[in-house]
């Protein structure tokens, strides 16, 4: 087979793709693959360390203020998508692909209405419960469109979709682990929670954090809050500050380089609801307090964790109710009652799509026939 993929701007539209790619390869080694992002997106700097055939176009989003700047930036964005229909007709006459699939992210726009004007089949992969905009033009155009939570089936033409979880989650499925706890000074027998609000790290959720960390250091469980490397010294100041010290069951830490081996060791996370991280999380069966992002498009973060709320597989608390004390109030409820906690990821698995790379794959192969 010979795929195309594009999506892009953030490892919510790359990792999916590029989980998809591994499944395809693994299935079949003759297999090529091309990649379609931008210069400027995160996909120029992690798809071509892969090894995968890498393209660019230049594209940009729309502005949503309606002043005389974004305006400019509007029209602008209209005369880059019509060069970028162009410029990705042109790769995909090099590159003759069976089929082609985006991801999200606005550069998938231009790859996925070129080639479907082309007549060449084509593929959405939605990973969140809400729509994005570039997903939400290209369905009129598309032959399928596959959806990762069910509350998205009803903002889409209903007889193109088809149900295949977000195949990161086959990844972290698969994964064996020997990791241990004992690489961190903590005790592998002890329940472990993760606080994690991204490879970035998240103010509020770090400020909150080291606010929680005198009544953490009390507990009989352990925590491991990861800062993010970038915010990680901002942390240290924070705590040299406010005088916090850190007894044996806590660790702060920048950043977890071996995540997926890492997850299926831990008790409960805190963090944020992004559809990677709720995939994982899923497939996993793991116990969650969400704090989704309010600095999201549309809100999808609070409707990506209450898919899970409502299902009883996780807890909220809105970043705008987020303080030490509703964060400790809500980790003690979980963290002491080991029932709750069972409970509670027995009903994350019956979400999760362990098997989801696989869905979306044998989605394209029919496709691509």
């Amino acid at each position: 087979m010979r795929l195309m993929v594009s999506g892009g701007g953030t490892g919510g539209h790359i990792y999916p793709a590029l989980a998809l790619i591994d499944d395809l390869k693994a299935h079949d080694e003759h297999a090529r693959v091309c990649y379609v992002g931008t210069q400027r997106g995160l996909e120029s700097k992690i798809v071509p360390a892969r090894g995968i055939q890498f393209e660019t176009i230049k594209l940009q989003g729309f502005s949503r203020k309606m002043n005389w700047h974004g305006i400019t930036t509007n029209v602008e964005t209209i005369h880059l998508f019509l060069k970028g229909v162009r410029d990705a007709r042109k790769i995909i006459k090099d590159f003759q692909p069976d089929v082609v699939v985006g991801t999200g992210g606005y550069v998938s726009s231009a790859v996925l209405y070129a080639a479907s004007r082309m007549g060449i089949p084509t593929l959405i992969h939605e990973q969140n419960s809400v729509v994005g905009v570039t997903n939400k033009f290209l369905s009129r155009f598309v032959n399928k469109i596959a959806i990762a939570f069910a509350d998205a089936k009803s903002q889409f033409p209903e007889q193109k979709v088809i149900f295949t979880g977000n195949p990161r989650a086959q990844q972290v499925a698969q994964m064996h682990s020997d990791f241990q706890w004992s690489s961190y000074e903590l005790k592998d027998d002890v329940p472990t929670l993760l606080i994690f609000g991204g490879s970035q790290g998240a103010l509020k959720i770090n400020a909150v954090s080291v606010k929680a960390i005198p009544e953490f250091n009390k507990r009989p469980y352990q925590v491991v809050f990861v800062t993010g490397q970038k915010r990680f010294d901002d942390v240290q100041e924070q705590m040299k500050a406010a005088k916090i010290t850190l007894a044996e069951n806590v660790k702060v830490v920048p950043y977890i380089s071996n995540m997926p081996e890492v997850l299926p060791k831990v008790a409960a996370i805190v963090g944020r609801a992004g559809a990677t991280s709720l995939a994982e999380i899923t497939a996993l069966g793991i116990a969650s307090i969400l704090i989704p992002s309010p600095y999201v498009t549309n809100d999808h973060q609070t409707k990506n964790a209450m898919s899970l709320v409502n299902q009883g597989a996780a807890e909220i608390i809105t970043e705008a109710d987020l303080s030490a004390d509703t964060l400790m109030t809500t980790v003690d409820q979980l963290m002491t009652d080991e029932m709750k906690r069972t409970k509670m990821a027995a009903a994350a698995r019956k979400m999760g799509v362990p098997d989801a790379a696989d869905q979306l794959l044998k989605v394209v192969t029919e496709l691509a026939k």
